[in-house]
């Protein structure tokens, strides 16, 4: 171990791995070691009888719930948008040959007490139980306006710099009320909050053409894929690419402690009274407690059901958004439902997850909005996990620490952090202007 690495990475979860492989295929010298004895860190994969362990403090589940080697259940359950920068990440790197995929089944959004299939485009528009009929063709413009912008072509921006209109001032334009406001917002663009009406307009428009792409790769009944087995198999794939790039994989290397020279700069990782000595180091935020700060709070229960989720069209896997406003909280609310057709669970079950951002230290109670909608449960497990953001100067200590993982059930927002990191990593741009016809490999 007593060698110079370029990069140090520690911790295996997937933001990690990603980078991993990145900066190894650059050509940099990468150490890549993780605490644990297995891959993912918290974006691990757990089967029934580890998932018992963790939850209820023995590995001895119930027979009626099947075989338990046929459980794969992620602890960060993210589906992924099938046009978007993930999937470009993985066909720019290959690492697509080590995973395959299949389309989800349902996009939906929780209104005024109801579950709805998510209108992606002018045609869904005009058939969707959320509008009524004068609502229908404003949005139905709206639509058509979205999906014929073209950032370089002049004549379809009607005389809107969308670098200067906010998303308000563009959605008013059109007339379209709150209510559709919403589902448009949270459901397809996949804001948070809503921060980004009072922001440039060129965002929101952007991520709404991106669900509708994404929907039309596939002609599935959702914009996102997922991988068979779940997204344990994410990680093992970029710690792959790593190696075949020449990385190094240390895995159950205890105590991992990050060594500073005199100025404060991160010089190597010392485990097992051996010290490997780096210009860099990438890690998750256990890694460096004193240099990240606690920026909120993720409530989750996690649900093992006999039935697909009610009012979701019989889908095997699906992603349900309950906007802020329907619930009267300050945050979204996310249903992710995957089963037996993603080889996550044995024929028969699906497992069902209900995150969002905490605010209050009650899970229970919190979350009781959106286990209401999945029926019969046949067990559920109550978690929650602190969130937390990088503190430190990285331009003083060479630490490039992830954020948390946040309660979203999609993975743009993990993405952005890899890319963000990336760049300050390396100094560049990623460039992930790849050929995404090629991408028919990763569809089942």
């Amino acid at each position: 171990m007593d060698e110079e690495y370029d990069v140090i990475v520690l911790g295996t979860g997937l933001k990690e791995c990603i980078l991993s492989g990145l900066l190894s295929v650059d050509g940099l010298k990468v150490l890549h070691m993780d605490r644990n004895d297995y891959y993912g860190g918290e974006s691990t994969s757990l089967n029934l009888n580890q998932l018992w362990k963790r939850f209820r403090g023995a590995d001895n589940p119930p027979n009626h719930l099947g075989s338990s080697k046929e459980y794969n259940v992620d602890m960060i359950p993210k589906f992924m948008m099938a046009n978007g920068t993930l999937v470009r990440v993985l066909i720019h790197t290959n690492v697509t040959k080590y995973l395959s995929f299949k389309a989800v089944d349902g996009s939906f959004v929780y209104n005024k007490g109801k579950i709805h299939k998510v209108p992606a485009n002018d045609v869904e528009a005009l058939k969707s139980p959320l509008m009524g009929l004068f609502e229908k063709r404003r949005a139905r413009k709206f639509f058509i306006y979205v999906q014929d912008y073209d950032e370089n072509d002049p004549k379809s921006h009607e005389g809107m710099n969308l670098n200067q209109v906010t998303a308000k001032e563009l959605i008013s334009k059109y007339g379209l009320d709150d209510n559709t406001i919403d589902f448009i917002g949270h459901a397809l663009a996949l804001h948070l909050d809503d921060e980004y009406l009072t922001q440039p307009a060129m965002d929101f428009v952007k991520r709404m053409k991106l669900y509708a792409e994404s929907l039309a790769r596939f002609q599935g009944g959702s914009p996102y894929i997922y991988p068979l087995y779940g997204l344990g198999e994410l990680p093992q794939g970029f710690a792959r690419l790593s190696a075949v790039y020449g990385g190094t994989y240390m895995l159950n290397k205890p105590e991992c402690k990050v060594e500073f020279d005199e100025n404060g700069k991160a010089i190597g990782v010392t485990s097992e009274g051996e010290t490997a000595k780096c210009k860099k180091v990438v890690c998750d935020p256990s890694y460096l407690p004193t240099k990240v700060k606690k920026v909120g709070k993720v409530n989750r229960a996690i649900c093992i059901m006999s039935h697909p989720i009610p009012n979701t069209h019989d889908s095997p896997s699906v992603q349900v958004i309950l906007p802020q406003k329907q619930l009267g909280r300050k945050s979204d609310m996310y249903l992710f439902c995957c089963s037996y057709s993603h080889n996550v669970a044995p024929k028969g079950k699906y497992i069902a997850f209900v995150t969002t951002e905490a605010e209050t230290d009650n899970p229970q109670e919190e979350l009781k909005a959106g286990i209401d909608l999945l029926g019969p449960v046949d067990e559920i497990f109550f978690d929650c996990y602190d969130r937390y953001e990088p503190a430190n100067q990285k331009d003083v200590d060479s630490c490039f620490i992830s954020t948390s993982y946040d309660a979203t059930t999609h993975f743009e927002t993990t993405v952005r952090d890899v890319i963000a990191m990336y760049n300050k990593i390396t100094g560049k741009e990623l460039d992930l202007s790849v050929d995404l016809s090629a991408a028919s490999a990763a569809e089942e």
